[in-house]
C-alpha cells in the first residue's frame, strides 16, 4: 500500500506559527553534534534535538528565552533576539556533574530499561483497563517550508551556447507559500475491550477528491501502542526498545531529567547496538512507576522517519495515556532518483559516497506530516464493539460531513494555506480528471482498463501455449457505470495451431455490498492444462506474460456450468461455494479405466469450497467493500471438492481436498523469507485430468540451452512435463531473498536462495492409459539461486535436481531459466 503515498507525493502540516525558531545543538570543544538535547521555553513548551543535533520550537505565544541541557554538560539558557530564527548552541563538558550521575558498575540507563520492562504490563493502558473510548482529529498533509527554498531564478547556458532560464525553484516556492501539495482530514472513534482495538472513521475529507482513497486511510504509518513488542513505523516493524529481549539488540544512555504535568522522568537514548540501521530515539519513563510519558522515534535511512508519542498522566488509574500523535517523513540519504508512476523523486546523498553530487531541487524540501489530537476520553465503562474482528470501519456517511462538523471537531482552526489548499486541490482534480486517473490506475494495476461501463481484461488479449500455439482474445466486465448490482464478464479466445474459439460467459448480482458477496451462474467452454492444482479463491495477478503454459502441450477441453456464490461474510475469511457440472474431453491420448469400462470423454457434476483464511491481518471496512489492510502471516487456504453421485449427469465418484499455506518474513537489513507449504489428497474414481503434476516446468530438449525458457514462480524448473504423476502429494518450498547489490548503477540485482520438495503417491496406477509417467513415492529434491531484475527487470536463475529421482546424466538434472519481474514502479 505504501505507493499510494507515493502517488500523491509525485501528483502533487505545519501550519504557519506565529513563533518559531530553530538551531543546532554542538560540543563546544570539537564541534560535534549532541543528539537529542534537551531544549524546553519559558512558556513550557519542550522539546529535544534530533539525531544530528538540530532542534525547531513552534509555539503559538510568545517566549523570550530557551534552556539546552545535556547530560555531563552546562545548562545554557538563551534570550531570544527580534528578527533572528536561528541559533547555534556550543555546550561545555562538566565532568564533575557526569561522574555524579555515571555508576561505576553499570550503565544507569540499563537498570531504568530493566524496570521499564518489568513494569510493563501495569502501565500498560491495554492490560490495566478493561475499556476505554476516545475520539481522534488527525491532519496529513505533504507540504514544504518555504523559507527553505531558494526562490532565485537561474541562468544556463545550454551546449548550443544559447541561454535559458530556470525558474522551477522560484515556481515552486510561490505555491508552496499559498498551499500545501496534499492535505487529509479525518475524525475516528477509538474504542477497546477485550484485547480488541477498533477505529471507526466517522468524518474524512481528502483535498481534490470527492471519494477519498481508502487505501491511505487504511495506511499505518505507526503502532497505536508503545507497549507493543514489534514497534512499526511506515507499515516497517522492529524490535521494541521495552521488548522482554530488546536489552540484547539495544544499548541505552541516560540523556537528561526533566517533568511533564509535574512528574519527574528520565530521558533514555536507545540505540541499535548493530550499526546497520534500525530503531533510534529517546523514551520518557516516570521515575516513579517506570511509565512511558514521551516516546520519540526514529529511523534514518533512504527515508528519514520520526514518530512521536505524548501522554497524559492519569491520577486515578495511575498510568499515562495516549494524548498525541506526530509522524514525519523527510527525504534521507540515496545517491539514485527513484522513479514512481512514471514520474521521478530525486534523494539527496552522502556526499562522502562515490556519485556525482547534484544542486537541491525544490522537491527535495518535500516532506510528509501527521498530526493526531485524542479527546472525549471515557475508560472502564461498559461499550459494545460492533463486528470486531474489522479494525478499521469506515461509515459510508463519513465522505460527506458538512462544514459545521469539522469546525466542532477541528482542535485548531485551519490557516489561509490549509484552507488554500481545499479550493486549489479541488480545482486542479476537477481540472485534470485526478479521480478518474485514481480509477484507471486501480484496475491497471489489477490487470484491466476502463473503457465506459465495461473494464477490458489485459490478460485475455494474448498468450502462447503449445497446444493453441498463439492464443488471441478479449474479455472483460462490467463495472460500477453498467450497475452497481449487477456485473456481467466473459471473454472470447481463439488458438491459431488448434484452431477453435473458446469463450466464456457470466451474470452475477449483489447479495450484501458490505461482505462483497456476489451471486452468479457462468457458462465456460475452453482448455484447460491436465493436473494442475487451482483454488478457486485465488485471484489471478496481472501478467504480461505466464511463463508456464508455453512449452505444455497436454490439456482437455471442457465445457462447464456453474452457479456460484463469493462471500467474505466469515470474519477474516474470503470464499467460494459452487456447483458445477462438466463435460470432459481430453485433447491427448489417454483413457481412463474404471469398473470394467474405458473412457475417453465424461461428465462430472460437483460441489466445491474454497475458503482462504487471514487470521493474522487487519481488514479495513470501505462503503465500497472489505480490503485487507495489513497482510500477516501465516494465511491458510482450503478447497474441498465433492462428485455428487445419480446427479445430473455424473459418471465418477471421488473427492479432492487441497490445503496451502504461505509465511513470510521482512528482515530489516532488506532480506525477505518465504515459505510455501502445499498438499492434496485425491480419492475415489478420478482420472489423470485432475490428479496432480505439482507444477513442473521443464521442457524435453538434449541440451541446457535448449531447455532454456522462463522460470515460474512456485514451479519444479528441473522437473519435466508429465513426468510424475499423484493422487495424493505434499509440497515444500523455502525461498531466502538478499537486498538488492549495486554492482554498476542501472544493474542491482537481488540474490535468492530457492529450495523445493515433494512427495506424492499414485492410487490406481492400473486405471490410466496412454501417457508414461512415474510416481514421486522416493520424493523430488531441487534447489538453485535466482539472480532477479539484473537489467530491466531481466534476471536469470538456475537450478539443480538430486535425491533420490536424480537422472543419470549429469546435465539433464541441470535447468538455466530466465526470469522477469514488472516494475511499474511503486
Amino acid at each position: 500500500m505504501k505507493y499510494w503515498y507515493w502517488f500523491i507525493l509525485v501528483c502533487s502540516l505545519t501550519a504557519n506559527a506565529q513563533f518559531q525558531l530553530n538551531g543546532i545543538v554542538k560540543d563546544a570543544s570539537n564541534n560535534k553534534p549532541l543528539s537529542f538535547a534537551s531544549i524546553y521555553t519559558s512558556t513550557g513548551i519542550n522539546t529535544i534535538s534530533d539525531v544530528d543535533g538540530k532542534f525547531n520550537i513552534v509555539s503559538l505565544h510568545p517566549f523570550y528565552e530557551f534552556t539546552v541541557s545535556y547530560i555531563g554538560y552546562t545548562k545554557t539558557t538563551i534570550t531570544t533576539q527580534k528578527d533572528k530564527s536561528f541559533y547555534s548552541i556550543a555546550l561545555i563538558q562538566n565532568t564533575h556533574t557526569l561522574n555524579e550521575v555515571i555508576i561505576p558498575n553499570e550503565n544507569p540507563a540499563l537498570g531504568i530499561i530493566r524496570k521499564t520492562i518489568a513494569q510493563k504490563e501495569q502501565n500498560n493502558p491495554q492490560k490495566q483497563l478493561n475499556t476505554f473510548e476516545f475520539k481522534l482529529y488527525n491532519t496529513l498533509v505533504i507540504t514544504a517550508n518555504p523559507d527553505s527554498i531558494n526562490s532565485k531564478i537561474d541562468t544556463i547556458i545550454t551546449s548550443k551556447n544559447t541561454i535559458k532560464t530556470d525558474s522551477t525553484n522560484y515556481k515552486f516556492k510561490k505555491t508552496i507559500q499559498k498551499q500545501h501539495l496534499f492535505q487529509t482530514e479525518k475524525v475516528s472513534l477509538f474504542q477497546y475491550k477485550e484485547g480488541v482495538v477498533k477505529e471507526t472513521i466517522l468524518g474524512t475529507k481528502m483535498a481534490g477528491l470527492k471519494q477519498p482513497i481508502y487505501e491511505i486511510l487504511g495506511f499505518k504509518l505507526q503502532s497505536f501502542s508503545i507497549y507493543d513488542s514489534n514497534y512499526e513505523l511506515f507499515e516497517t516493524k522492529y524490535n521494541s526498545p521495552i521488548d522482554n529481549n530488546a536489552l540484547k539488540e539495544y544499548k541505552y544512555q541516560l540523556l537528561d531529567s526533566t517533568n511533564i504535568q509535574g512528574r519527574e522522568l528520565y530521558m533514555i537514548h536507545f540505540k541499535r547496538k548493530k550499526k546497520i540501521g534500525g530503531l533510534e530515539g529517546v523514551l520518557y519513563v516516570d521515575k516513579s512507576n517506570y511509565g512511558i510519558a514521551k516516546a520519540i522515534m526514529r529511523v534514518r535511512g533512504v527515508l528519514d522517519i520520526t514518530g512521536i508519542h505524548e501522554f497524559n498522566y492519569l491520577p486515578k488509574e495511575k498510568i499515562w495515556f495516549p494524548s498525541n500523535k506526530s509522524f514525519k517523513i523527510v527525504k534521507g540519504n540515496n545517491d539514485d532518483d527513484v522513479k514512481l508512476l512514471g514520474g521521478s523523486i530525486q534523494f539527496e546523498g552522502n556526499t562522502d559516497k562515490n556519485f556525482k553530487s547534484r544542486k537541491k531541487q525544490a522537491s527535495d524540501f518535500i516532506y510528509l506530516l501527521s498530526k493526531s489530537t485524542h479527546f472525549d476520553l471515557t475508560i472502564n465503562q461498559p461499550i459494545q464493539i460492533k463486528k470486531s474482528a474489522i479494525a478499521l470501519d469506515i461509515k459510508k456517511e463519513a465522505i460527506n460531513r458538512p462544514d459545521d462538523f469539522w469546525n466542532r471537531y477541528r482542535k485548531d482552526s485551519l490557516d489561509n494555506r490549509s484552507r488554500k489548499t481545499y479550493s486549489v486541490l479541488d480545482s486542479i482534480a476537477k481540472k485534470n480528471q485526478i479521480e478518474l486517473k485514481i480509477t484507471v490506475g486501480r484496475r491497471l494495476i489489477n490487470g484491466f482498463i476502463p473503457a465506459g461501463p465495461i473494464d477490458i481484461d489485459l490478460r485475455k488479449f494474448f498468450s502462447f501455449n503449445n497446444y493453441e500455439g498463439f492464443r488471441i482474445g478479449l474479455g472483460g466486465i462490467t463495472n460500477d457505470h453498467f450497475s452497481k448490482t449487477i456485473k456481467l464478464e466473459g471473454y472470447t479466445a481463439y488458438g491459431t495451431k488448434d484452431g477453435n474459439f473458446k469463450y466464456n460467459l457470466g451474470i452475477g448480482t449483489l447479495l450484501g455490498e458490505t461482505t462483497n458477496s456476489w451471486l452468479g451462474i457462468a457458462y465456460t467452454d475452453d482448455v484447460r492444462e491436465i493436473a494442475s492444482t487451482i483454488f478457486s479463491i485465488d485471484k489471478r495477478g496481472f501478467k504480461i506474460y505466464d511463463p508456464r503454459p508455453l512449452n505444455i502441450s497436454t490439456f482437455y477441453n471442457y465445457k462447464n456450468w456453474k452457479a456460484f456464490i463469493e462471500t467474505k461474510l466469515i470474519p477474516k475469511t474470503e470464499s467460494v461455494w459452487e456447483i458445477a457440472t462438466t463435460t470432459i474431453a481430453p485433447r491427448f491420448d489417454y483413457a481412463f479405466l474404471v469398473n470394467g469400462k474405458s473412457y475417453s470423454n465424461y461428465s462430472m457434476t460437483t460441489a466445491m469450497v474454497s475458503l482462504r483464511w487471514n487470521p493474522f491481518s487487519d481488514y479495513m471496512q470501505t462503503p465500497s467493500g472489505r480490503v485487507e489492510v495489513e497482510k500477516r502471516f501465516p494465511k491458510f487456504t482450503f478447497q474441498f471438492t465433492k462428485s455428487i453421485p445419480h446427479f445430473i449427469q455424473n459418471d465418477f465418484d471421488f473427492g479432492k481436498i487441497d490445503f496451502k499455506t504461505e509465511y513470510e518474513k521482512q528482515y530489516l537489513n532488506g532480506n525477505r523469507t518465504t515459505i510455501l507449504f502445499q498438499t492434496g489428497y485425491a480419492f475415489g474414481q478420478i482420472p489423470l485430468t485432475h490428479l496432480y503434476s505439482i507444477s513442473p516446468n521443464n521442457i524435453t530438449k538434449e541440451t541446457i540451452l535448449q531447455r532454456i525458457t522462463f522460470a515460474g514462480k512456485n514451479s519444479f524448473e528441473t522437473m519435466y512435463y508429465n513426468e510424475f504423476f499423484s493422487s495424493e502429494y505434499a509440497y515444500l518450498q523455502f525461498k531466502h531473498g538478499f537486498h538488492r547489490i549495486t554492482l554498476f548503477k542501472k544493474i542491482k540485482p537481488s540474490f535468492v536462495f530457492v529450495s523445493r520438495m515433494a512427495w506424492g503417491n499414485l492410487e490406481h496406477n492400473e486405471r490410466h492409459s496412454g501417457l508414461v509417467y512415474k510416481t514421486l513415492n522416493k520424493g523430488y529434491f531441487e534447489s538453485g539461486v535466482e539472480l532477479n531484475q539484473i537489467y530491466k527487470g531481466l534476471g536469470l536463475v538456475g537450478f539443480y535436481r538430486y535425491g533420490p529421482n536424480q537422472l543419470l546424466k549429469f546435465e539433464d538434472n541441470i535447468a538455466i531459466k530466465i526470469s522477469y519481474i514488472f516494475d511499474l514502479g511503486f
